[in-house]
Protein backbone atom coordinates (compact mmCIF):
# COMPACT_ATOMS: atom_id res chain seq x y z
CA UNK A 1 0.00 0.00 0.00
CA UNK A 2 2.60 2.27 1.05
CA UNK A 3 4.57 2.09 -2.35
CA UNK A 4 1.64 2.38 -4.10
CA UNK A 5 0.37 5.98 -2.49
CA UNK A 6 4.08 6.99 -2.90
CA UNK A 7 4.02 5.72 -6.59
CA UNK A 8 0.41 7.71 -7.23
CA UNK A 9 2.42 10.56 -5.67
CA UNK A 10 5.21 10.44 -7.78
CA UNK A 11 2.73 10.05 -10.94
CA UNK A 12 0.79 13.05 -9.95
CA UNK A 13 3.57 14.93 -9.68
CA UNK A 14 5.81 14.83 -12.41
CA UNK A 15 2.73 14.45 -14.38
CA UNK A 16 2.33 18.19 -13.88
CA UNK A 17 6.00 18.85 -14.08
CA UNK A 18 6.71 16.97 -17.07
CA UNK A 19 6.64 20.39 -19.92
CA UNK A 20 8.29 22.54 -17.26
CA UNK A 21 11.31 20.24 -16.28
CA UNK A 22 11.87 19.63 -19.74
CA UNK A 23 12.95 23.35 -19.95
CA UNK A 24 14.57 23.09 -16.97
CA UNK A 25 16.51 20.50 -18.62
CA UNK A 26 17.56 22.28 -21.83
CA UNK A 27 18.45 25.79 -19.83
CA UNK A 28 21.02 24.50 -17.50
CA UNK A 29 23.95 22.38 -18.27
CA UNK A 30 25.46 20.15 -16.15
CA UNK A 31 29.10 20.95 -14.84
CA UNK A 32 29.38 17.42 -13.37
CA UNK A 33 29.27 15.83 -16.56
CA UNK A 34 33.04 15.11 -17.96
CA UNK A 35 33.65 14.06 -14.57
CA UNK A 36 31.44 11.79 -14.76
CA UNK A 37 32.94 10.70 -17.90
CA UNK A 38 35.52 9.99 -16.25
CA UNK A 39 34.40 8.01 -13.31
CA UNK A 40 32.83 5.77 -15.65
CA UNK A 41 35.03 5.55 -18.73
CA UNK A 42 31.87 4.65 -20.85
CA UNK A 43 32.88 2.80 -24.09
CA UNK A 44 30.91 2.14 -27.70
CA UNK A 45 30.51 -1.56 -26.37
CA UNK A 46 28.39 -0.20 -22.83
CA UNK A 47 24.70 -0.99 -22.70
CA UNK A 48 23.16 1.46 -20.43
CA UNK A 49 20.24 1.88 -18.42
CA UNK A 50 18.85 4.82 -17.10
CA UNK A 51 16.64 3.99 -13.71
CA UNK A 52 13.87 6.95 -13.61
CA UNK A 53 15.35 8.47 -16.49
CA UNK A 54 12.61 11.49 -16.32
CA UNK A 55 12.78 13.95 -19.46
CA UNK A 56 15.76 12.00 -20.34
CA UNK A 57 18.51 14.17 -20.19
CA UNK A 58 20.94 12.53 -18.59
CA UNK A 59 20.36 9.40 -21.06
CA UNK A 60 20.47 11.96 -24.12
CA UNK A 61 23.72 13.26 -22.65
CA UNK A 62 25.72 9.92 -22.67
CA UNK A 63 24.30 8.42 -25.63
CA UNK A 64 27.33 9.00 -27.73
CA UNK A 65 29.55 7.61 -25.71
CA UNK A 66 27.84 3.55 -25.55
CA UNK A 67 26.63 1.21 -27.60
CA UNK A 68 23.03 1.31 -26.97
CA UNK A 69 20.70 3.33 -24.05
CA UNK A 70 17.10 2.49 -22.32
CA UNK A 71 15.41 4.60 -20.08
CA UNK A 72 12.65 3.44 -18.04
CA UNK A 73 10.57 5.93 -16.01
CA UNK A 74 6.75 5.54 -13.37
CA UNK A 75 5.63 8.65 -15.73
CA UNK A 76 4.17 8.57 -19.48
CA UNK A 77 4.15 12.13 -19.49
CA UNK A 78 8.19 12.48 -19.20
CA UNK A 79 9.00 9.68 -20.97
CA UNK A 80 6.97 11.99 -23.50
CA UNK A 81 9.28 14.41 -23.50
CA UNK A 82 12.37 12.41 -23.40
CA UNK A 83 11.04 11.24 -27.00
CA UNK A 84 10.60 14.78 -27.78
CA UNK A 85 14.34 15.59 -27.12
CA UNK A 86 15.64 12.68 -28.56
CA UNK A 87 13.89 13.26 -31.68
CA UNK A 88 15.86 17.06 -31.35
CA UNK A 89 19.23 15.41 -30.86
CA UNK A 90 18.98 13.11 -33.93
CA UNK A 91 20.17 10.06 -31.51
CA UNK A 92 18.99 6.33 -32.81
CA UNK A 93 20.49 4.21 -29.94
CA UNK A 94 18.44 5.45 -27.12
CA UNK A 95 14.77 3.43 -26.34
CA UNK A 96 12.55 4.26 -23.72
CA UNK A 97 10.14 2.49 -21.40
CA UNK A 98 7.28 2.58 -18.59
CA UNK A 99 8.59 0.90 -15.29
CA UNK A 100 8.54 0.44 -11.73
CA UNK A 101 12.05 1.10 -10.85
CA UNK A 102 11.58 -1.08 -7.69
CA UNK A 103 10.84 -4.15 -10.49
CA UNK A 104 12.92 -3.57 -13.15
CA UNK A 105 11.74 -5.71 -16.00
CA UNK A 106 14.91 -6.59 -17.26
CA UNK A 107 17.00 -9.89 -17.30
CA UNK A 108 19.69 -10.10 -14.64
CA UNK A 109 23.12 -8.96 -16.13
CA UNK A 110 21.23 -7.34 -18.91
CA UNK A 111 23.56 -4.18 -19.32
CA UNK A 112 26.87 -3.32 -18.41
CA UNK A 113 26.23 0.15 -17.01
CA UNK A 114 23.04 1.13 -14.62
CA UNK A 115 22.53 4.65 -13.43
CA UNK A 116 20.22 6.90 -11.63
CA UNK A 117 20.34 10.53 -11.38
CA UNK A 118 18.24 12.79 -8.82
CA UNK A 119 15.62 9.53 -8.51
CA UNK A 120 16.32 8.34 -5.16
CA UNK A 121 14.80 10.73 -3.06
CA UNK A 122 11.59 9.96 -4.44
CA UNK A 123 11.23 6.44 -3.77
CA UNK A 124 10.39 4.93 -0.28
CA UNK A 125 12.91 1.83 -0.66
CA UNK A 126 16.30 3.18 -2.36
CA UNK A 127 17.90 -0.16 -1.19
CA UNK A 128 15.21 -1.92 -3.35
CA UNK A 129 15.77 0.07 -5.88
CA UNK A 130 19.49 -0.22 -5.86
CA UNK A 131 18.97 -4.16 -5.14
CA UNK A 132 17.59 -3.94 -8.79
CA UNK A 133 20.03 -1.88 -10.02
CA UNK A 134 22.65 -3.75 -9.51
CA UNK A 135 20.95 -7.05 -10.51
CA UNK A 136 20.13 -6.16 -13.88
CA UNK A 137 23.69 -5.01 -14.09
CA UNK A 138 26.32 -7.58 -15.46
CA UNK A 139 29.90 -8.58 -13.68
CA UNK A 140 32.56 -6.29 -14.25
CA UNK A 141 29.76 -3.63 -15.40
CA UNK A 142 29.22 -0.25 -13.06
CA UNK A 143 26.42 0.90 -11.09
CA UNK A 144 25.92 5.08 -11.16
CA UNK A 145 23.59 6.62 -8.34
CA UNK A 146 23.85 10.54 -7.77
CA UNK A 147 21.10 12.22 -5.66
CA UNK A 148 20.35 15.19 -3.41
CA UNK A 149 22.64 14.19 -0.03
CA UNK A 150 22.16 16.78 2.70
CA UNK A 151 24.59 16.87 5.58
CA UNK A 152 23.01 14.67 8.20
CA UNK A 153 22.46 17.61 10.60
CA UNK A 154 20.10 18.72 8.16
CA UNK A 155 18.34 16.28 6.41
CA UNK A 156 14.96 16.38 8.64
CA UNK A 157 14.85 20.56 7.99
CA UNK A 158 16.03 19.46 3.88
CA UNK A 159 13.25 16.47 3.69
CA UNK A 160 10.48 19.01 5.62
CA UNK A 161 11.01 21.54 2.98
CA UNK A 162 11.31 19.69 -0.18
CA UNK A 163 7.86 17.67 0.57
CA UNK A 164 6.31 21.65 1.01
CA UNK A 165 8.04 22.31 -2.06
CA UNK A 166 7.06 18.43 -4.21
CA UNK A 167 5.20 16.08 -2.27
CA UNK A 168 6.68 13.31 -4.44
CA UNK A 169 9.73 13.70 -2.45
CA UNK A 170 10.41 11.06 0.03
CA UNK A 171 13.63 11.17 2.03
CA UNK A 172 17.10 11.81 1.14
CA UNK A 173 20.16 9.98 1.86
CA UNK A 174 23.61 11.75 3.33
CA UNK A 175 26.23 10.52 1.07
CA UNK A 176 27.69 7.97 3.44
CA UNK A 177 24.46 6.22 3.72
CA UNK A 178 24.37 6.11 -0.09
CA UNK A 179 27.99 4.78 -0.13
CA UNK A 180 27.37 2.45 2.45
CA UNK A 181 24.19 1.00 0.62
CA UNK A 182 26.58 -0.16 -1.78
CA UNK A 183 28.81 -1.63 0.53
CA UNK A 184 25.78 -3.69 1.50
CA UNK A 185 25.00 -5.12 -1.65
CA UNK A 186 28.48 -6.64 -2.41
CA UNK A 187 29.52 -3.65 -5.03
CA UNK A 188 33.14 -2.27 -5.10
CA UNK A 189 33.45 1.84 -4.45
CA UNK A 190 35.41 3.16 -7.73
CA UNK A 191 34.48 6.53 -6.77
CA UNK A 192 32.47 9.10 -4.83
CA UNK A 193 32.53 12.96 -4.84
CA UNK A 194 29.84 15.98 -3.09
CA UNK A 195 29.03 18.64 -4.85
CA UNK A 196 26.35 21.49 -5.19
CA UNK A 197 23.65 22.31 -7.98
CA UNK A 198 22.75 25.93 -7.86
CA UNK A 199 19.27 27.51 -9.45
CA UNK A 200 17.61 30.48 -9.04
CA UNK A 201 14.71 29.84 -6.49
CA UNK A 202 12.40 30.45 -9.32
CA UNK A 203 13.27 28.38 -12.04
CA UNK A 204 12.56 25.80 -9.08
CA UNK A 205 8.95 26.49 -7.81
CA UNK A 206 8.26 26.62 -11.98
CA UNK A 207 9.04 22.97 -11.94
CA UNK A 208 6.99 22.97 -8.33
CA UNK A 209 3.40 21.68 -8.20
CA UNK A 210 2.14 21.73 -4.39
CA UNK A 211 -0.50 22.80 -1.95
CA UNK A 212 -2.51 26.55 -2.93
CA UNK A 213 -0.52 29.18 -1.48
CA UNK A 214 2.41 26.81 -0.50
CA UNK A 215 5.00 28.69 -3.18
CA UNK A 216 4.57 32.23 -1.42
CA UNK A 217 4.91 30.47 1.92
CA UNK A 218 8.32 28.58 0.33
CA UNK A 219 9.51 32.34 -0.94
CA UNK A 220 8.83 33.40 2.40
CA UNK A 221 11.07 30.83 4.10
CA UNK A 222 13.85 30.94 1.81
CA UNK A 223 14.76 34.80 1.65
CA UNK A 224 13.71 34.85 5.46
CA UNK A 225 16.55 31.87 5.75
CA UNK A 226 18.91 34.16 3.01
CA UNK A 227 18.49 37.36 5.12
CA UNK A 228 19.68 36.09 8.46
CA UNK A 229 22.56 34.77 6.65
CA UNK A 230 21.65 31.21 7.63
CA UNK A 231 21.32 27.42 6.01
CA UNK A 232 18.42 26.35 7.87
CA UNK A 233 17.38 23.84 4.87
CA UNK A 234 21.18 22.93 4.04
CA UNK A 235 20.21 24.54 0.31
CA UNK A 236 22.28 27.88 1.26
CA UNK A 237 20.44 30.07 0.27
CA UNK A 238 22.00 33.73 -1.14
CA UNK A 239 20.86 36.56 -3.24
CA UNK A 240 23.23 36.91 -6.58
CA UNK A 241 22.42 39.16 -9.26
CA UNK A 242 18.96 40.09 -7.78
CA UNK A 243 18.33 36.57 -7.80
CA UNK A 244 17.35 34.62 -4.48
CA UNK A 245 19.48 31.40 -5.42
CA UNK A 246 19.90 27.74 -3.69
CA UNK A 247 21.98 25.24 -3.79
CA UNK A 248 21.04 21.46 -3.94
CA UNK A 249 23.70 19.46 -1.89
CA UNK A 250 24.86 16.18 -4.18
CA UNK A 251 26.73 12.94 -4.12
CA UNK A 252 27.54 11.00 -6.85
CA UNK A 253 28.72 7.32 -6.58
CA UNK A 254 30.47 4.54 -8.83
CA UNK A 255 30.65 1.51 -8.00
CA UNK A 256 31.87 -2.05 -9.98
CA UNK A 257 30.02 -5.12 -9.87
CA UNK A 258 31.76 -7.66 -8.93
Amino acid sequence: MATSEQNARVLDQFTKQAASYADLAKRVKDPQFAALLAAVKPTASDRLLDVGCGTGRAAIAIAPYVGQVTGVDLTDAMLAQARLAQAEAKLGNVEWRQADVTALPFMDGAFTIVSCSAMLHHVENPVRVLTEMSRVCARGGRVVAMDVSPKYEKVAAFDAIEILRDPSHAHALTCAELQAIGRELGLREINASEHESSFPLEAILRTSFPEPGMLDRLRRLFRMDAERGGDAFGMRPRMENDQLMVAYPMCRVVWEKI
